[in-house]
């Protein structure tokens, strides 16, 4: 924290307030932050010059402010400021750099990871993170999304279906010193939820739902900016909520989780072990989870009657995970996102069916369902959100540390 007492933190919650004004809001004039923040003039003029002086904020051209008078603009240096970005998807791992506005730069993709070679993997990413602070003085955080559920006072994720070797690794004492920048580590869904808060400027409530089908699946809720975790940081698994008691058996010790109906990882599974797309393509079972999925969207974009009715019948348990998302959270918006939501109109059609079919209607009529439109995965823009979010929250720490 800065140095002074409360009325330096006073002075830090003011810029942050005007920083997250023009994230949000763009080129405004100090009248126009003034007005919306309920701040008088004269503290607005404060505020803002210590933020040019710091080299967060500028000038830009002259607007036509409040009561029809000129004004001089203020813009948020975005560009000025990156972070970088590192999803963990049990065989997945990316590294991404972005400005704080959640414009994606550069990304790489890791060859896909198996067991044995998680903890080289994660050698290679301390490698390449070094290298790329190095290369770029205006990183100024790095951001870590990895699945859950992640108990975040230890460190450590709980349990990961298909790549137990992810439960080895402590996180905080991989990566919290490990780079010259603050490193941030969230739960990955939790991470897609402040990426569509923070980036995605469909969203107008303050009680969002991200809803990650991907190589797991995962929950990230925001109730009034404010992230659900629970006690250990464990709340909001969705992919661990029985929807067949008497079904398949999860390596998370239940029956019947919703990931292991509609994961891509048993998307994969099913379409190996049913071979529907074995003709155009004999190496499905090697291929990765993703493109295994992305071959089955294809093929039923194309016309395959087997195919669709494959996506559709996983689309139905997509749908069962939003029933119990409503019903549990009451969000006014939700985002489908990661691999399964590729899938388009076809997964949120059906997704709409199953909620008519099972959620009173009051309560339908008042949530939005949507597909994630950010350009880059949620995922790995979420991990960037996770350190961009501090940068909002505490401007100053970070200009000082450029």
């Amino acid at each position: 924290m800065p140095q002074g007492g409360a009325h330096q933190s006073l002075s830090e919650l003011n810029r942050s307030r005007v920083v997250e004004y023009l994230h949000r809001n763009g080129v405004s004039s100090r009248a126009d932050i003034a007005h919306a923040l309920g701040l008088t003039p004269a503290a607005i003029t404060k505020i803002t010059a210590k933020l040019i002086d710091l080299g967060i904020i500028s000038e830009t051209g002259n607007l036509e402010g409040r009561l029809n008078r000129r004004a001089l603009g203020l813009t948020l240096n975005h560009s000025q400021y990156r972070v970088i970005g590192v999803k963990f998807a049990r065989s997945l791992v990316q590294i991404g750099v972005f400005d704080i506005s959640g414009l994606q730069l550069s990304l790489i993709d890791l060859p896909p990871v198996v067991d044995s070679q998680i903890f080289a993997t994660i050698t290679d990413i301390r490698r390449i993170i070094t290298e790329l602070i190095r290369k770029d003085p205006n990183i100024v955080a790095v951001g870590m999304s990895v699945p859950g559920p992640y108990l975040r006072h230890e460190g450590r994720i709980a349990v990961v279906t298909s790549m137990p070797g992810w439960t080895d690794i402590c996180y905080t004492d991989e990566f919290s010193n490990a780079f010259s920048v603050p490193t941030f580590i969230e739960h990955d869904a939790r991470s897609g939820a402040l990426a569509e808060s923070l980036f995605d400027p469909r969203i107008s409530s303050d009680c969002i739902a991200y809803y990650l089908v991907g190589e797991g699946v995962g929950l990230g809720v925001m109730d009034h900016e404010r992230l659900i975790n629970g006690d250990r940081g464990a709340a909001t698994e969705i992919g661990h909520v029985s929807i067949d008691i008497n079904g398949r058996r999860c390596k998370c010790g239940n029956v019947g989780c919703l990931e292991c109906y509609c994961s891509a990882v048993a998307v994969h599974q099913e379409l190996v072990e049913s071979g529907i797309l074995n003709d155009a393509h004999p190496d499905i079972a090697t291929m990765t989870h993703r493109d295994a999925c992305k071959a089955l969207f294809s093929a039923s974009k194309q016309g395959d009657v087997r195919a669709t009715g494959l996506l559709e019948k996983i689309s139905r348990y997509v749908g069962y995970g939003c029933v119990n998302i409503i019903n549990a959270y009451n969000p006014r918006q939700i985002v489908i996102g990661d691999i399964m939501a590729q899938a388009g109109d076809v997964l949120l059609d059906t997704v709409k069916k199953v909620l008519h079919e099972r959620i009173v209607p009051e309560i339908l009529e008042s949530t939005e369902i949507m597909l994630s439109t950010l350009t880059s995965d949620p995922t790995i823009t979420g991990a960037a959100a996770a350190a961009a979010n501090q940068f909002l929250r505490h401007p100053s720490l970070f200009a000082k540390a450029t």
